[in-house]
């Protein structure tokens, strides 16, 4: 079949991102019930595992600013996730619910052939990370949320107003004004821009939410970095409520940063907090 202009203009812009990782990267097609997964991996063979879960969008792509730090210790295995944009294959099972997300991750680390890891999600890839680790804490070793939605708190009503023309009639413009308002004066990576504008309008894409995970049940080490000038949720409120909820928890606030110019802004940072965390 004959590719779109979108499908056409989502794979060059996918290319241009992913030559953007570090040498050597490779690619893997992870066979699930779901469909095949594509993952980029980075790092040495016998280093930890680590997985990263983007937010929505953003491709598992979106990692490839903190793949250096990450991996030069770690092996990076960065996810497309199921539903979403980018790779990964909807075949197969049908995805229904937040339970089916589960069972594929379930499926995707089988696959890798990981029996544990550390995990690490942001945004959407945060709420799904936070429901893996209360489906199957014995596989993951430490559990780190970035900016997470829907875990600690909902939406602010503000949010929800400017996204909702995106998700009721998506276009890129409309997807570049929402990303431009959310992500003022931090300057995200343009190609990484261009990605998500697209990924928001691709056919087909279905990403399926639930509740808000029982977050008082965790028990993997957790570490949760909130950017400060997020607009999803008030950072300072939801630091305090982490806190009361897991006072073992590790909270901190990243200087400058907003939702969506993670984990893209003053990668560094993330990284050193994130290393500091996992060693």
């Amino acid at each position: 079949m004959t590719p779109s202009a979108h499908e056409r203009a989502f794979g060059l812009a996918y290319d241009a991102l992913r030559a953007r990782w570090p040498g050597p990267t490779g690619e893997r097609d992870v066979d699930t019930p779901y469909g095949p997964t594509r993952v980029h991996v980075h790092g040495p063979v016998d280093g930890p595992p680590l997985v990263l879960l983007p937010g929505g969008s953003a491709t598992g792509l979106v990692w490839f600013a903190n793949a250096p730090a990450l991996g030069a210790r770690y092996r990076v295995h960065a996810v497309d996730l199921l539903g979403d944009a980018g790779r990964t294959e909807r075949r197969g099972r049908p995805l229904k619910g937040a339970d089916d997300l589960t069972a594929w991750l379930d499926a995707l680390l089988d696959g890798l052939g990981l029996t544990r890891a550390h995990l690490c999600g942001h945004s959407y890839g945060a709420w799904l990370a936070a429901r893996y680790a209360l489906h199957a804490p014995e596989r993951v070793d430490r559990l780190a949320l970035v900016d997470p939605t829907r875990v600690f708190a909902g939406f602010r009503p503000g949010y929800l107003l400017r996204a909702l023309p995106v998700l009721i009639r998506p276009t890129e413009a409309r997807a570049r004004a929402f990303l431009a308002w959310e992500t003022a004066g931090t300057r995200p990576d343009e190609s990484w821009q261009h990605l998500y504008a697209l990924a928001s309008t691709a056919p087909g894409r279905k990403l399926v939410a639930g509740g808000r995970p029982r977050v008082a049940d965790l028990r993997a080490p957790l570490l949760v970095l909130l950017a400060e000038r997020s607009r999803t949720h008030r950072a300072a409120e939801v630091a305090d409520r982490v806190r009361r909820t897991l006072p073992e928890a590790e909270v901190a606030l990243l200087p400058g940063a907003t939702h969506h110019s993670l984990p893209l802004t003053a990668p560094e940072r993330l990284d050193e907090r994130l290393l500091a965390f996992l060693g």
